[in-house]
């Protein structure tokens, strides 16, 4: 049999947000996965590759190529694969589209964690971001909170009217604090550097979920914000020394690494989960390669059964 190239058109029809967060969840019933990132560069060109081996998984080597000068022209900026490797022989399996791969882990990595702590009655959502990763968070919150509203919001008012008008029940936000405020469910997917949300806008039983802050400089959420939630993350070897969300509070003493209550491999113990109706609940979405793999293993899997293959 030919080794399989698994593109997004072939797969992504086959794909069910629920199914994957149950394999996501699986996934970290497994040893824990070793993970190592590599950088190479030529001036503004890079090649990363992140890694992760989970034994009964396998392997997986996400690898994306950042081409700046593509902006513009026909080429995309960002290209890559993943080589997804058998776990008991270590031979290629399939080579699986890395934006099908990137969009369904970083979207459904934030939807397990609000079907763990957010409220099941929350019937507005807020998405913070009207970009890429914001259309994919629509899709998923959308299968977990059926009968939920959506809000967007955006820096510039433009891409969030466009963003509502592409979706249903969807309705740009004009004010941000004041979306806040309404919304169940926040979800934030933005570039910032320096905080947007801020805690002096929250109500009891709100669920946060932090996802744009993925280098060391970056902030969605504030302070006030890490101070009266119950803090959560999908891992803390990936996000406590590495981005600004939880690195900055923890260097300036505004947090411990006591207040993190769990992360993705206390799923298992049930700590992983809100404790009331009243609780503030954050969760923050740092990704990685483990997450990649289990994610890249399920897509292989459902693409395997709409072939017919066992």
């Amino acid at each position: 049999m030919s080794l399989p190239i698994i593109s997004r058109a072939e797969a992504e029809p086959h794909l069910d947000w629920l199914a994957l967060t149950e394999a996501l969840e699986a996934g970290h019933s497994l040893p824990r996965a070793e993970i190592g990132d590599t950088f190479l560069r030529r001036g503004e060109d890079t090649l990363l590759s992140r890694s992760a081996f989970i034994d009964g998984l396998g392997i997986a080597v996400k690898s994306a190529t950042i081409f700046p000068g593509n902006a513009g022209g026909d080429v995309p900026t960002i290209n890559g694969a993943v080589s997804l490797f058998a776990d008991a022989d270590g031979t290629l399996e399939a080579l699986v589209d890395f934006h099908l791969v990137t969009k369904w882990k970083t979207a459904g990595d934030s939807l397990l964690a609000a079907r763990k702590l957010a409220r099941p009655d929350s019937e507005v959502i807020l998405i913070v971001g009207a970009g890429t990763v914001g259309h994919s968070l629509r899709e998923a919150y959308a299968a977990a909170f059926p009968k939920a509203r959506f809000l967007v919001w955006n820096r510039s008012p433009a891409p969030a009217e466009a963003f509502a008008a592409a979706h249903p029940d969807t309705q740009a936000a004009p004010d941000l604090e004041a979306a806040v405020r309404l919304a169940d469910i926040i979800t934030s997917a933005t570039m910032s550097t320096a905080p947007l949300i801020k805690g002096a806008w929250l109500r009891e039983g709100q669920h946060l979920d932090g996802i744009g802050a993925y280098r060391a400089d970056m902030r969605e959420y504030d302070d006030a914000v890490l101070r009266c939630a119950s803090l959560f993350v999908d891992s803390r070897d990936t996000t406590l020394a590495h981005i600004g969300e939880l690195k900055t509070p923890l260097a300036e003493g505004v947090i411990t690494e006591a207040d993190i209550r769990a992360d993705y491999y206390d799923l298992p113990s049930g700590r992983f989960a809100r404790s009331s109706d009243a609780e503030i609940t954050f969760f923050k979405n740092g990704g990685g390669a483990h997450l990649d793999l289990m994610t890249a293993r399920h897509i292989l899997k459902v693409w395997q059964a709409a072939q017919g293959q066992r």
